[in-house]
């Protein structure tokens, strides 16, 4: 578990296949999920039983925790982790949007970069930000997060083309 002062990352149970069934099928999270279709329960406990193992899977799935209730609130990912270049993705959700712009995402980013430099030895993070996601540029920018180039018109939106920017840290 990564402890920080209002949250928490532990690693995801079979017991948060139900929420996280709900945050994975709402349909304002797939423009950045790129999801098309809807989760079953299978597929998310499949996930889940699939998402401790780094090394072989290459994807690390924390939950979010409040310290002071314990209530899961979203999730943070590592995701195409390559142990020989020291690398990983990172995505984030707070899932509960009640939640949202109280700092939780900051922390709890700035506990998976400490995890992924001190305990996997990554050397850099990176992510992908769709142009308009304006809240996600801001928390990846604040935790240090720089941007390092931007594919055009990447993604198509109800009928509209939208930017993909491309961010990285370096945590060594």
């Amino acid at each position: 578990m990564l402890k920080g002062e209002h949250v928490f990352l532990r690693l995801v149970e079979p017991d948060d296949a139900t929420k996280i069934l709900l945050w994975e099928n709402n349909p304002a999270h797939w423009k950045v999920s790129d999801t098309e279709v809807p989760f079953s329960m299978q597929d998310i406990l499949y996930l889940i039983e699939h998402a401790h193992n780094i090394r072989s899977t290459g994807q690390l799935r924390f939950v979010i925790c409040l310290k002071d209730t314990r209530e899961a609130i979203g999730v943070i990912d590592l995701f195409e982790a390559n142990f020989k270049h020291g690398r990983a993705g990172v995505g984030i959700l707070i899932g509960d949007h009640d939640q949202r712009s109280n700092g939780y995402a900051t922390e709890s980013l700035d506990l998976l970069k400490e995890y992924a430099k001190l305990i996997l030895g990554f050397h850099s993070l990176f992510c992908s930000i769709h142009a308009d996601n304006t809240g996600s540029i801001k928390l990846f920018e604040k935790c240090g997060f720089e941007k390092i180039g931007v594919r055009k018109e990447w993604y198509i939106d109800k009928g509209e083309r939208i930017d993909e920017i491309l961010f990285q840290v370096m945590l060594m």
